[in-house]
This record gives structure tokens, sequence and C-alpha cells, in this order.
């Protein structure tokens, strides 16, 4: 085994059963995600929910051939009303979430309280208290191509992975499997996913191309590569000791298990003090004339929570270049 294949995390890694038509991708985040949870300082709660958001958009990015962004966006009505993440296809990856505090306290105490009175009817994800009603969206932003690829589904199931393999199997007709595991671990937020689908090749492909799968797929295999993965446990899943190589071999070393080259992960942000004057420049003379009586504008970065400044001078720039003033 290379140097390369000891990396435990922060990459996804293609797979293939040999055995069978069944190809999948194993994600292990080691400290990406902690990078970018903890500067927003979310309750541990949604720290959850945007783990799994940022995972699954890691994954679902990393089965299509695309130059750009792909943007899963899940929204409700309930206390959590959005989660964001993005990835670029060179595999930098951001998120953020949006919610309701005090909403959000009453859930968690009516969470706590079913915890407490159903032992043993626990789950990681209760959408309806936590999301509601609603629905996910799947987008590719391809600079320079008119195509926009969007998805959308409804929220619906106990979790995000249930309404993810819904929209495969009802609205692209694409078997597909999924597990994730988030939590902390030695005091940081750590990720990892698998995802098993029909896939026609190792490389990523368009929907089109998936969908043109050959359904001669043994049932009994894709049944027992399930079964295989559902019984790879969370601490698996989130050991900083195992390695994404270690965890397929326990899994599927009887099917024989070829693994890829891996795409790294890393935690990256566009903001930029040009985007923030960008968008100062949308705004109009007379508010711009209010931030300027405040001697000066900020802006704070929902994804990476940084904060970008413009002074009076830039301000006042702004405005006489502005086709609005006389």
């Amino acid at each position: 085994m290379t140097k390369d294949e000891q990396i435990a995390g922060n990459a996804i890694r293609p797979f293939q059963l040999e055995s069978s038509n069944i190809r999948g991708r194993i994600i292990r985040y080691d400290n990406v995600i902690d990078q970018i949870l903890v500067p927003h300082n979310y309750p541990a709660i949604v720290n959850q929910l945007l783990a799994e958001t940022i995972t699954l958009c890691s994954m679902l990015s990393s089965m299509l051939k695309y130059e750009g962004v792909f943007t899963l966006q899940i929204q409700g009505d309930g206390p959590v009303s959005m989660l964001v993440a993005d990835m670029t296809s060179g595999g930098g990856i951001r998120g953020c979430a949006t919610f309701d505090e005090d909403r959000l306290n009453i859930a968690r105490e009516q969470l706590a309280t079913f915890a407490r009175e159903n032992v043993g009817e626990s789950s990681d994800n209760y959408l309806a208290q936590l999301i509601g009603k609603g629905h996910i969206a799947f987008t590719v932003d391809q600079p320079g191509h008119t195509d926009r690829y969007q998805g959308i589904v409804e929220i619906k199931g106990n979790s995000l992975v249930d309404c993810v393999q819904h929209y495969f199997s009802q609205s692209e007709q694409i078997g597909t499997g999924i597990k994730l595991a988030v939590g902390e671990r030695n005091g940081l937020w750590r990720a990892s996913g698998m995802m098993l689908q029909h896939m026609p090749n190792d490389d990523g492909s368009t929907l089109e191309e998936l969908q043109q799968v050959s359904s001669n797929l043994d049932e009994d295999d894709w049944r027992r590569a399930m079964i295989l993965m559902g019984s790879c446990t969370e601490n698996e899943l989130l050991d900083p000791e195992l390695t994404s190589h270690e965890i397929l071999l326990r899994l599927f070393h009887e099917d024989g298990v070829r693994v890829y080259d891996p795409l790294p992960i890393i935690h990256s942000c566009r903001c930029s003090q040009e985007r923030v004057e960008d968008v100062s420049k949308m705004l109009s003379d007379e508010e711009l004339q209010e931030m300027i009586e405040e001697d000066n504008l900020s802006m704070t970065c929902e994804f990476c929570s940084k904060e970008y400044h413009l002074n009076q001078s830039k301000l006042e720039d702004i405005i006489k270049a502005s086709p609005e003033t006389p």
C-alpha cells in the first residue's frame, strides 16, 4: 500500500466490487468538517445536520462529471430553515445553516423528552421537528454552460439519507444505498460516509449516462452489498485509526474490492473583498449613503464567518461610479 493509501481522511475514494456491477464512494473527513463547523459556533444538533449535508454534498458531487460548483440545499419551515453545502470540481467544500434559536431550543427539549420516554427508539435525525416540511435541491453550475442541472425532492423520511435515496430511486431510477456517520472524536468533529450505486464507470458520469446502466444487476449481489455496508458501525466509520481501505477490505474482501485514485477535499470559501465590493455595487445610492453616515459597511460571509469592511472613501467611490449618479 502506498503512502497516499494510508491517509485516513479528507478524501473521496471511488471503489468497485469486482464480483458485481456495483460501484461506490467512501468519504472520510479527518478535520475538514471541524474546520467548517467551529467558526460558526452552531449548537451541536445543527452541527450534526450540517455535517451530514456536507458529507452528502461530497458524495453526490463525486458521481458527476462537471467543471464548476455542485450545491446541495435543504429548506424547510422548521427551526432549522436552511442547510447549504457546495463543492467545486476541484474538491473545495463549504457549508452553512440558518436557524431560529428560540424554536430550536423548544425542539431540542421535545427531542430530549422523547429520548427519555422512548429508550431504545432513538434516531440521529428528526426531520419533522428540526427541518419540517420543505424540499432538497441539487444544483450543478458550470461556467460557460447554458444547461443547468437541478433536481428537487420533497423532504420525506426520518433522515436526510432517506430523502436522497428516495430521490434516486423514484426520480432518477438509480439504485442507491447510503450510510453516514457524524460525531465528535477526540474533541474534533468528524464525518464519514459510503454510497453504493449501479454505476457504469469509475470516473463519474452524467445523470443521463447513469440512467442507461444495464438493469441486469443481480439482485442477490445488490442485497448482499447493502447488508455488508449496513453492518459497518458508526465507530468504524469515525475511527481515526482506520483508513478507508481497511474499512472496505473488512466489508467486501470476499467480493474483491478495487479502489481508485482519491479526490482530496479541502475547506475552501470563495468569498473575497472583491466579491463584497461587487455586492455593494448592487445597492442603491440611497442605501450606500446611509452606510456612509455610519462610516463603513461591514459584511460577514455566511459560509466562513470572515468579516469584510468597506470604508467611507470606498463607498463614495462606488457611488461616483454608479450609473444612477447624475
